[in-house]
């Protein structure tokens, strides 16, 4: 009797869910996703998979792999939970809780629970944090590099800070993040990578369109606002963690990096700009993006100098 009371309330859930189409699914679910998913539970704080997860993506939905959440806007809050500042333009429905005091965040197609929303704590520009349980989203790695009009580059060119002030300014550049590349450890935080412990070199990751920028005119303009004769770090700062490097993604990227620095050779720079092969790239905390837009201050250790 038991067991056939449970059958009736978790259909009646489902139903209520719009989780018909995926009663497959549903069914798949463990007893602790379908706690949280279905019957708007919270796994405990620190316990899930992507509470530090830094890789790029999308996060999709566990029950029906509608995407909700871009990588981009993911960032650490130290709340315990995978945290968002924004969502995927009507992917996420906002139920304000029985009781009034919380903002309940749900899938749109399907209406399997995510977690809450909290609006004014101050942790982004955007002034917003979708508090996601990891038990509710798959991140797919893939799916944020189907557009094929989009392109990715990796330099690395001293502080990420401003590399990225320079390089997000031209025109084709959809958007430059701040991160690390290069080293031996999984998910290395910032302190970690400055202390030289971690082996990676502070690097950013350009997405750019390559029907309005080219890959060479974006290497152009990385071996101009930064010294690559330098062999010790960037300006002030000093250490391998800020060499100056190109991570390649093909044959064709290192025979145009390796094209530009023969140039500035025989124009006598003695360049010391490694070519590396690329790895994987970890974005750093939010408060590492955009630095310099937020600080409405400029670069202390990067100018524009022609060189080409």
């Amino acid at each position: 009797m038991k067991f056939f009371l449970s059958f009736i309330l978790l259909m009646l859930t489902m139903n209520a869910m719009n989780l018909e189409p995926y009663q497959k699914r549903v069914e798949q679910l463990s007893d602790e996703e379908k706690r949280v998913l279905i019957h708007k539970g919270t796994e405990r704080p620190f316990s899930g998979k992507y509470t530090d997860e830094k890789s790029n993506g999308i996060y999709t939905c566990k029950i029906c792999d509608t995407p909700l959440y871009k990588s981009n806007d993911k960032f650490d809050s130290n709340c315990g939970w995978p945290s968002f500042d924004d969502a995927i333009e009507g992917a996420v429905k906002r139920v304000p809780d029985a009781d009034g005091r919380r903002v309940e965040i749900v899938c749109a197609t399907c209406g399997g629970h995510l977690g809450h929303v909290f609006l004014g704590e101050g942790l982004t520009p955007k002034n917003t944090r979708h508090c996601v349980n990891s038990i509710s989203i798959k991140l797919d790695e893939a799916k944020e590099k189907k557009d094929e009009a989009l392109s990715y580059a990796y330099f690395a060119g001293g502080c990420f800070w401003g590399v990225e002030y320079y390089l997000e300014k031209l025109n084709g550049v959809k958007e430059v993040h701040s991160g690390f590349m290069g080293g031996h450890v999984k998910n290395p935080g910032y302190r970690e990578v400055v202390g030289g412990r971690t082996g990676h070199l502070e690097a950013v990751e350009v997405i750019y369109d390559k029907n309005k920028i080219s890959y060479e005119q974006i290497a152009k303009t990385f071996f101009e606002i930064h010294d690559p004769t330098q062999t010790n770090g960037q300006g002030p700062d000093i250490g391998s963690q800020y060499l100056s490097a190109v991570f390649v993604s093909s044959e064709k990227e290192k025979e145009i990096i390796e094209k530009l620095i023969a140039e500035l050779e025989a124009n006598g720079y003695k360049i010391a700009t490694k070519v590396l092969d690329s790895s994987e790239f970890y974005k750093a905390d939010e408060s590492h993006q955009n630095y310099y837009k937020k600080k409405g201050s400029l670069p202390y250790c990067h100018s524009y100098k022609k060189r080409f």
